[in-house]
């Protein structure tokens, strides 16, 4: 790695912007399985899942570090610019306990030629996927 990179002991935070904190915070713990870590001022919850950080936070507009941006849910429900990928053991095991805990698919998972995979999505739209190697 090289000298200006973040080297060793840095974990990567996955930052999803919801509308309902509550609503999404029970969706990623009771549906996906995630931990809560800590929670923020009522507008942001880090959760623990698969090894990584997922920060919910909700939306709102400029502030003074981000002048010019505002954090929005995904407007578009047929527009994706940002997936999440859970490589699984048993794909179709995985399908079926997500759906007993209200997960909501596209389609049931479909088989190609070098994988197993289903898409599915959170409250407020964002595109989830598991995925089985063959």
């Amino acid at each position: 790695m090289a000298d200006d990179s973040p080297g060793p002991g840095v974990d990567l935070t996955h930052m999803l912007v919801v509308s309902d904190l509550q609503r999404a915070r029970e969706f990623w713990t009771q549906v996906v399985g995630a931990t809560v870590f800590r929670e923020y001022g009522g507008t942001s919850c880090g959760l623990r899942l698969a090894g990584t950080w997922l920060l919910l936070v909700t939306g709102g507009g400029p502030t003074e570090d981000m002048p010019e941006l505002t954090f929005a849910v995904p407007a578009d429900t047929n527009t994706v610019s940002h997936a999440m990928t859970f490589r699984v053991a048993d794909c179709r095991a995985t399908y079926k306990g997500l759906r007993r805990r209200g997960a909501q698919f596209l389609t049931p998972p479909a088989e190609s030629a070098w994988e197993l995979r289903a898409f599915f999505r959170d409250p407020d739209r964002h595109l989830l996927e598991i995925s089985q190697a063959k």
